[in-house]
């Protein structure tokens, strides 16, 4: 079987409550998304925490629940423009991006050798 996957991706831009299964998460799409849950788009909710996600997806008469929980790190959920957006349409590459996740441990170093590397040049300067 080959997999077609749609050009439009959505991502829920609030938490919500991973528990949710097909039919629930396809009451979120139409009431609090404002989108046909059986038209040719996937969804992606994500946890507080932004470690796991879910995507729904509607294809050939019924519904795909995709879910993924990251061993560390978490995933980069975008930002919603305009702020109270309920939704943020991405590309499928993007989708990619997104499920790789982000290991915070690397952000972290990378921050703390920023930081050193400034004051490093802020004594080098006097």
């Amino acid at each position: 079987m080959i997999f077609r996957l749609p050009a439009d991706v959505f991502v829920a831009t609030t938490p919500i409550d991973l528990r949710l299964s097909f039919d629930r998460l396809a009451g979120v799409v139409r009431e609090q998304l404002g989108a046909d849950p059986r038209g040719e788009a996937l969804f992606v909710f994500h946890n507080r925490r932004m470690t796991h996600v879910k995507i729904l997806w509607h294809n050939t008469g019924g519904y795909w629940l995709l879910y993924k929980r990251l061993d560390r790190g978490r995933f980069r959920i975008p930002l919603p423009i305009p702020e109270d957006a309920t939704r943020v349409q991405i590309s499928r590459r993007e989708l990619a991006t997104l499920l790789e996740g982000i290991d915070m441990s690397i952000i972290r170093a990378a921050r703390k050798s920023c930081r050193s590397r400034k004051s490093v040049s802020a004594k080098s300067a006097r």
